[in-house]
C-alpha cells in the first residue's frame, strides 16, 4: 500500500514531482501520480492535512468521497481496530477470539448491535492493510513459527543411475528471535512434510502455539475465507499431536508470514549461492552444507545490534512450549506379493524378506524414513530404512538361499537356458545382465523382461537388439525396451506384415466392395420405403 501521508507531504512541503516522489519511496509513477490526481479532485480533504489524520482516512476520503460510513450498516456498532491492533501486540497470548468476546460484552450490555466474530475478522483484516503505517506488529516471544518453502531450488545427480533430482528447501523461522531453520527435500509428499516439520521441532527444542504457514497443497486443502481454512487431516493431526494451532496465511497475502518471507530473501540472496555452484550426488551432502551455512547465518551478528539470532533464541527457547514424549510419524499402509526374486515392490523401490515368504501376501507400514514388512500373522519380516530412490534394491543376505541356482524356479540357469532358446547375443546379454548388481537375485526382473520381448516381438528381433545392444556397450533392459520396436521395424519383411494385417482383421467380417455401391444402397432403401407403406395400408 502506498504511504499517502508522505507522498502528500512530499509534494505541497517539499514541491517534489511524481517522478521523484515515486523514485525515493520505491513505488510505481502511475501509482503516485494517479493518487495525486485523485487528491486534487477531493473536496473533503486538503493540505495541510488534519492532525492524526492515518492513510486509512486518507484513502477513506479520497477515493470513497468520504462516504465509507454510509456503506456500511449503521446500526452494527463499529469495533475500535486500533485498540484491537494495540492489544494484540502488546500483550502476551491476546487473542482476536478474546477481544471479539470483550467487543460483544460491551455491546450486549449497551444493547448494540454487534458483527459475528467472523465479520468483525473480516473487518479487522481490511482495517490492516489499508491501515499499514499505524500498523507494526512486534513479534512476542515464543508465539508462533512462520514456514515457507524457497523459491530457489537446487540439483542432486544420483551416481548410480545418473538421474537428476530436483531438491526443494524447507525454511522456518522463529519470528522474535529471527532463528531460522531450513531442509532440503527431494519430495514435498505428506510423508516428508510430517518428517521435515518434526526435524523443525527437534532443532528449535519446542513448539509455539501457533504455526503460520503457506496455502500448500501439504498442508492446506482449501482457504478461502481465511477465517476457516480446510486443512490437510494428516497435519491437523500432526498439529494436535503437538498441542499446536495451524494458521494458513491468507492467499497471496505474503504479509502474513513477513518474517520467513524475510528468511527465504536473506538465504537466497547470501550462501545459497555458495551452494548453486557446487555439485551434489547425495541429499546428505547438500544438507550439511545447508546446515553449516544456516549455523554461521544464526551466530553472526544482527546489524547495527550487539547481538545474533542464536543469542535471541537462548531467551526465547525457554517460553517455546516442550514436545511431546513421542513424534507424530505419518504411516503409509499397504499389501503385496513377494516375487520370485524374494523381494516385494513398494513405491518403486524393492525389499527383500525371508525366503520362505516367496510368493505369499504380506503387509507393508512405512514412515518418511523406514519401512516394516509383516507377515499375515503379524510377525514382523524386516525394517529398515526406506529407499531413497527410484529403482532402488535394499536385499538383506540373510533372506536369499545359499545357492540360487538350486532354489525356486527364478535362476542364473533358468534364465541361461530361456536365452539360449533365442540365441547367443540374448545369452551373451543376460549373462552380463545377471551380473550387473550386488546380489543376483536384484536382476531377475530385469532378465524376465528382457525375455519377454518375444511374446511381441520375434526371437530374430530380440537377437538383433541384443547384438546392438553389445556392440554400443549398452546392456541394459532400459536400452533394449526403448530400442527393440524400431529394430523390430527396420527388419519386418513383407510377408511379416502381411501377417500382422491377417492377425489383426481375424475373426472380422470382410464386406465386399459392391455392399457400399451408392445405387444398391438407394434401390435398398426405396424397397425398404415401399414395403414399409405397404404395411401401412
Amino acid at each position: 500500500m502506498l504511504d499517502y501521508k508522505d507522498i502528500i507531504i512530499k509534494r505541497y512541503a517539499l514541491h517534489m514531482s511524481g517522478s521523484e516522489i515515486a523514485t525515493a519511496l520505491g513505488a510505481s509513477k502511475s501509482g503516485v501520480n494517479g493518487f495525486l490526481n485523485a487528491f486534487d479532485k477531493c473536496e473533503t480533504l486538503t493540505y495541510p492535512l488534519p492532525p492524526g489524520i492515518t492513510n486509512f482516512a486518507i484513502a477513506e476520503l479520497v477515493y470513497r468521497g468520504g462516504k465509507s460510513e454510509a456503506t456500511r450498516d449503521l446500526s452494527y456498532e463499529l469495533p475500535d481496530y486500533a485498540e484491537v491492533e494495540k492489544q494484540l501486540n502488546g500483550r502476551e497470548n491476546m487473542t482476536l477470539v478474546f477481544l471479539w468476546g470483550r467487543y460483544k460484552n460491551r455491546c450486549t450490555a449497551e444493547d448494540k448491535k454487534f458483527y459475528s466474530y467472523r465479520q468483525f475478522c473480516e473487518l479487522f483484516q481490511r482495517w490492516c492493510e489499508e491501515n499499514a503505517e499505524t500498523l507494526h506488529l512486534n513479534a512476542i516471544i515464543g508465539e508462533k513459527t512462520e514456514i515457507d518453502f524457497a523459491g530457489k531450488t537446487f540439483q542432486m545427480t544420483d551416481r548410480l543411475t545418473g538421474e537428476v533430482y530436483t531438491i526443494v528447501v524447507f525454511v522456518a523461522v522463529l519470528p522474535y528471535s529471527q532463528y531460522i531453520y531450513a531442509e532440503g527435500m527431494l519430495s514435498t509428499k505428506e510423508p516428508e512434510w510430517i518428517e521435515v516439520n518434526n526435524h523443525m521441532l527437534q532443532y528449535f527444542g519446542g513448539i509455539t502455539p501457533i504455526i503460520v504457514c503457506d496455502n500448500c497443497k501439504q498442508a492446506v486443502i482449501v482457504n478461502k475465507d481465511w477465517i476457516e481454512p480446510d486443512l490437510n487431516k494428516d497435519y491437523a493431526e500432526w498439529a494436535e499431536h503437538n498441542q499446536t494451532v495451524i494458521l494458513p496465511a491468507k492467499v497471496k497475502k505474503p504479509k502474513f508470514k513477513p518474517s520467513v518471507e524475510n528468511a527465504v530473501g536473506i538465504l537466497e540472496k547470501g550462501f545459497f549461492h555458495d551452494l548453486e555452484e557446487r555439485q551434489y550426488f547425495s541429499l546428505e551432502a547438500f544438507n550439511e552444507d545447508l546446515w553449516n551455512g544456516l549455523d554461521d547465518l544464526n551466530h553472526t551478528k544482527l546489524k547495527n545490534k550487539t547481538y545474533s539470532r542464536y543469542d535471541r533464541f537462548q531467551e526465547e527457547k525457554p517460553e517455546l512450549i516442550p514436545l511431546p514424549s513421542t513424534q507424530y510419524h505419518y504411516m503409509e499402509r499397504k499389501t503385496a506379493k513377494v516375487s520370485s526374486d524374494f523381494h516385494v515392490r513398494f513405491d518403486n523401490a524393492y525389499y527383500s524378506v525371508p525366503k520362505q515368504y516367496v510368493h505369499k501376501q504380506v503387509s507393508i507400514r512405512a514412515t518418511a524414513t523406514t519401512v516394516k514388512i509383516f507377515s499375515q500373522t503379524g510377525e514382523l519380516l524386516r525394517e529398515g530404512e526406506r529407499a531413497r530412490y527410484k529403482g532402488q534394491w535394499i536385499t538383506d543376505p540373510e533372506h536369499l538361499p545359499k545357492n540360487y541356482n538350486g532354489y525356486a524356479e527364478w535362476n542364473s540357469t533358468y534364465f541361461i537356458q530361456k536365452a539360449l532358446a533365442v540365441g547367443p547375443k540374448t545369452t551373451d546379454v543376460i549373462r552380463h545382465v545377471l551380473k550387473s548388481r550386488a546380489y543376483e537375485v536384484q536382476t531377475y526382473r530385469q532378465c524376465i523382461g528382457i525375455l519377454n520381448f518375444t511374446k511381441k516381438y520375434s526371437k530374430k528381433t530380440l537377437e538383433e537388439c541384443c547384438r546392438q545392444a553389445l556392440e554400443l556397450n549398452r546392456i541394459t533392459y532400459t536400452f533394449i525396451k526403448n530400442s527393440i520396436p524400431a529394430v523390430a521395424a527396420e527388419m519386418m519383411t513383407d510377408d511379416d506384415k502381411r501377417r500382422l494385417n491377417d492377425e489383426k482383421n481375424k475373426g472380422a467380417y470382410v464386406m465386399s466392395a459392391d455392399a457400399s455401391n451408392i445405387d444398391k444402397l438407394l434401390a435398398k432403401s426405396r424397397s425398404l420405403a415401399d414395403e414399409a407403406r405397404k404395411g401401412g395400408l
